[in-house]
């Protein structure tokens, strides 16, 4: 018998199946795409088919502008109310880091909100400090908690230690994109585009995506980004290591021989959805595991 639920929004980047199969509640975020008319459409963050991930990535590079926005607190108090309503007593809740968007804040003041109504709800909603695969993989250790009968607080409180031990080293491939969410100056993104500088980034303590190295070249720089997974020892409990992309499967195929290549460990090939794939552009390449040390920065 199950003691909670485990939900999620959809920056966890965890594939429809999943999230069936393991009995997640699932809170699509939302994206819009405008064409060259001005004309916007706004969708929601639940592709439940491999192709519509490419398909999402080649209007990007057909000149579609991708934006997102924080669903607002009426969003998640309906999200939480029917939870609610289903007979949910106790559940942990997993958004995307603070550093980039305050989700949490407004799923906390919705959770307050259902209380009201239902005061029998619990809903501890976690932080996660990171995104896509690094939030995917908070939301399996919680469930694979849950399933060996862990309780509500033992969870909560675990993943909000080992969050911090999760590393990641991202590859953006068009910098064009992180100069539109206000990463970089348009000098860098000129200057760096001109010399076809690639900047490796990674989540610090605060979870805040900051530039680490540089390369030139998506080769040299994914080496480079590879070469950092020395510095590390992976957790025994969930060794995966995570290699994500935005529609660049050759290159995130080359990551993983270039991991394996250094090391023997497990890995698995996943693309971002459209949420975060709008703030990394199509192209991107990505690692993320679990280690015994906390990030460094």
């Amino acid at each position: 018998m199950k003691l909670f639920d485990v939900s999620t929004d959809s920056t966890c980047d965890l594939y429809a199946p999943e999230v069936k199969e393991n009995g997640l509640f699932f809170l699509p975020l939302t994206y819009s795409l405008e064409d060259a008319n001005g004309k916007v459409t706004e969708y929601a963050d639940n592709f439940e088919k491999a192709e519509q991930y490419k398909e999402y990535y080649d209007r990007l590079r057909a000149g579609l502008t991708s934006r997102t926005s924080m669903n607002n607190p009426f969003i998640h108090e309906e999200y939480f109310t029917a939870m609610a309503k289903s007979g949910v007593k106790d559940a942990i809740h997993f958004t995307i880091s603070y550093g980039l968007c305050r989700t949490v804040e407004v799923a906390r003041e919705a959770v307050a909100k259902v209380k009201e109504s239902y005061p029998d709800f619990n809903c501890l909603c976690v932080e996660c400090n990171t995104t896509t695969v690094g939030q995917g993989l908070l939301v399996k250790i919680a469930v694979d908690m849950r399933n060996k009968g862990k309780t509500l607080q033992e969870t909560f409180d675990y993943v909000e230690k080992v969050k911090f031990n999760i590393q990641h080293f991202i590859i953006v491939n068009d910098l064009n994109y992180l100069l539109k969410g206000g990463r970089i100056s348009a000098t860098s993104a000129v200057v760096g585009g001109m010399l076809k500088v690639k900047p490796i980034l990674v989540f610090n303590k605060e979870g805040k995506l900051q530039k680490y190295k540089q390369s030139t070249g998506m080769k040299h720089t994914v080496t480079a980004a590879v070469k950092e997974f020395e510095k590390y020892t992976v957790n025994k409990d969930y060794p995966t290591v995570y290699v994500a992309h935005s529609d660049n499967e050759e290159m995130a195929k080359f990551m993983e021989s270039q991991l394996k290549l250094n090391a023997k460990v497990q890995t698995e090939i996943r693309m971002v959805g459209p949420v975060i794939g709008t703030h990394l552009g199509p192209g991107a390449v990505a690692y993320a595991f679990l280690s015994n040390e906390e990030r460094p920065l």
